[in-house]
Order: C-alpha cells, then sequence, then structure tokens
C-alpha cells in the first residue's frame, strides 16, 4: 500500500517541529569553549568585519548561509494563505539547500503584502546573510520586490517561482528539441499562465533563441494593447505574439511545437493537443493535477510529454536548479544570477542526460542524481570568471 504523503507530512511535521534546526559549529564544554565562541573572543572576528565588511564572509554564517524569504501570498498551489501557513514551505526550501547543496537557509516569514515594506525588511536584514532567495510571493509584486532589492543589496537576489521553473524548463525543452528534431530558432510556443513563472519562462526562452512565444491568462491571450494588463504582462506582451493574435488558449495552441503549461489542473484538452503541429512537445507542470494529464496528451499525439510530478516521467523541478544556483552564487561571491548563468546552468542541466540516454521518457535528470548540483554551480561559477 501506498504511503499517503499528505497525512505522513503532517505527522513528521507535528513530531519534529518542523523540517530544519539550528546546530552548533563550535564546543561548548568548558568556560574555555564559551569565551572563545562568544565573549571575550567573540571581539576578535567582530573587530576584523568592523574594519572590512567583507570578512563577515570569512568568520560568519554570511558566506554560507541564505535567507528564504516568503510572505505566503502565492503558496504552492493554494494561493494566498498568509506567512505563517507559507512557513512549511521556506522550511522545506531550506531543508532542500541544506540536503543537495550544503548551504545553510534561514526561512523568513513576512507579514506584509506592501511591496516597499518588504523590501526594506528585506534590505534590513540582508547584512546577515550570503543570498537572499525569494519564495511564493504573488505577482506582480513579486516582479517590483526582485528588481528593486537587486538595484540595491550587493547579494544574490533570486526569486525561484520565476528563474528556478525557467532554468528546468529550457533544460528539458533543450533535450525534447532533440528528440523531435526541432531547430528552437524556428518553434512556436505557447505558454499557459502568465504570473511569475510564465513570464520568466518567456524571457529566458527568448535569450536562448525562441523567437515565436505567445503567452495565455485566464482570460485568453496576452496581447499588446490590452488595458487589463498589468505592468509585467503589458511588458511581455511588447516582445511576444508579434502578430497580436487574440482569443482562447485553443486559439493559441493551434500549429504550436510546444506547450508550456504553469497554470491550473484540466485546461487542456486532447482535442487541443491534436491541433499541434507534429511530434509536439507538452510540459503540463500545474501541480498536483497537471493542465493535462500524460496518458491523455501522448494518446492525442505529443511526443514528448514532462509534468512537475515525481510519479511521471520528466519532472520538471525546481529543485533541479535552486540548491546550485546558490552553491555556485555563494562559492563565487557573485552580486547577481544574470541571465548568462541562467542559460548555462540549463545547458549544464540538460547536458547530464547523455546521448545514448535520451528518449522520449527521459529528456530531464533526477533531483537524486548526485551530479545536478555541482552542475549548475560550476555553470554559475564558470559565467561569473568571464
Amino acid at each position: 500500500m501506498g504511503v499517503d504523503v499528505k497525512e505522513e507530512s503532517l505527522r513528521l511535521h507535528k513530531e519534529k517541529r518542523g523540517t530544519i534546526e539550528v546546530v552548533g559549529t563550535m564546543p561548548l564544554r568548558n568556560s574555555v569553549d564559551l569565551a572563545v565562541a562568544y565573549t571575550p573572543g567573540v571581539v576578535g572576528p567582530c573587530m576584523e568585519i568592523a574594519k572590512d565588511e567583507e570578512k563577515a564572509y570569512e568568520y560568519t554564517i554570511k558566506g554560507k548561509t541564505v535567507a528564504v524569504v516568503t510572505n505566503g501570498t502565492a503558496v504552492l498551489g493554494l494561493g494566498n494563505i498568509g506567512p505563517s501557513a507559507g512557513l512549511p514551505v521556506v522550511e522545506g526550501k531550506a531543508l532542500l539547500l541544506k540536503r543537495f547543496a550544503n548551504v545553510d537557509a534561514i526561512p523568513i516569514c513576512l507579514d506584509s503584502t506592501d511591496p516597499d515594506d518588504i523590501v526594506n525588511t528585506i534590505k534590513n536584514i540582508a547584512p546577515g546573510f550570503g543570498g537572499i532567495h525569494l519564495e511564493d510571493i504573488k505577482a506582480p509584486e513579486c516582479f517590483y520586490i526582485e528588481d528593486k532589492l537587486k538595484q540595491e543589496l550587493n547579494i544574490p537576489v533570486y526569486h525561484d517561482d520565476q528563474h528556478g521553473t525557467a532554468i528546468a524548463v529550457l533544460a528539458g525543452l533543450y533535450n525534447a528539441l532533440k528528440i523531435v528534431k526541432k531547430n528552437i530558432n524556428n518553434i512556436k510556443v505557447v505558454i499557459n499562465g502568465a504570473g511569475a513563472s510564465g513570464i520568466a519562462t518567456a524571457k529566458l526562452l527568448i535569450l536562448a533563441g525562441v523567437k515565436n512565444i505567445i503567452l495565455c491568462d485566464i482570460d485568453g491571450i496576452v496581447c499588446e494593447g490590452d488595458n487589463s494588463l498589468n505592468e509585467p504582462q503589458r511588458q511581455i506582451a511588447r516582445v511576444t505574439n508579434r502578430s497580436l493574435e487574440k482569443g482562447s488558449l485553443k486559439d493559441a495552441i493551434k500549429n504550436a511545437d510546444v506547450f508550456i503549461g504553469v497554470s491550473a489542473g484540466n485546461v487542456v484538452t486532447g482535442e487541443m493537443i491534436k491541433l499541434m503541429n507534429r511530434d509536439s512537445i507538452v510540459f503540463a507542470l500545474a501541480n498536483p493535477i497537471p493542465e493535462i494529464m500524460p496518458g491523455e496528451a501522448k494518446k492525442s499525439g505529443a511526443r514528448v510529454i514532462a509534468t512537475g510530478r515525481s510519479d511521471f516521467p520528466n519532472q520538471i523541478n525546481n529543485v533541479l536548479v535552486f540548491p546550485g544556483i546558490f552553491k555556485g552564487a555563494l562559492s563565487s561571491r557573485v552580486r547577481e544570477i544574470c541571465d548568462e548563468m541562467k542559460i548555462a546552468a540549463a545547458k549544464e542541466l540538460a547536458s547530464l542526460v547523455k546521448k545514448d540516454e535520451l528518449n522520449e521518457d527521459y529528456i530531464i535528470p533526477s533531483v537524486f542524481n548526485k551530479n545536478v548540483c555541482d552542475a549548475v554551480a560550476r555553470a554559475v561559477m564558470n559565467t561569473a570568471q568571464k
């Protein structure tokens, strides 16, 4: 009998009181240990850092620790459930950072929906961290918050819902295109979901060479000139859907080579898949219910199918990305996770699936592949050195 993961998660979270704990690195066996770890010995590193702030990377947790920050406004598929209810997710992210990258992380929940308030709070706590990992903050505020923090902080700021998704999608797409023998410059891509993940994915695909992208949201095709769009949607509309198509997702998906869903379950039908070009690629990433179930997509003609779930082949998961991003960023002390690093990370991820292993059911490595984190970290570090 399979495990009821929800019940088991409830049991373990209650038993363990969360998923992480703080563990000391220095012994405290006697008064000498106390004097070394705390006062008066701690005066030594304090004075060194006072003379040169960069020394904090050498003498404190700053150089190996990130803040995982949420306000609970866009938690998984649950929506705006508040900062306290979002805490298990950022705790989980902290556990994953430790497990896969040996990066320490502190989960932080902010009781605010005001973007400037959130920016100021993160700025004020930033001296204690080597990086900021934004999590489960709704669009469009998440774009403003990230952009503002990038301008004002000298440590990397990374919104996983945007960039983790985009990098993992691009990695899978690189390999899927090899299978169907299509050129990234010549494909039509439809992205359903014009929030954080969808917009960031569109931006990265454009940088990777995709020239024809149409985004859709709950109201249909995103088109330049639509006054109902928010500012990030207006910006992405200027560089996508250049034929200014209008209509529904069904209209958009006609003659598409690639469908990427970062939206809601069961919004795509088999009939819609049949409207796509031959050897179509379908990334139905909504969780827990994909936009279309893999069996239905395959039956309707899709050649390569991926989901966000671990119980189907080709799981496109942010866990493939963010541990390595921060491992590489902290190791090389980069100030920003730039676009070149994201492209390089996607290529490194894709390269872990060897040519003789590549097939319709294996386009992306497992999150438990021991080479994943180091491959992504290497991409960040090598790009930083250029």
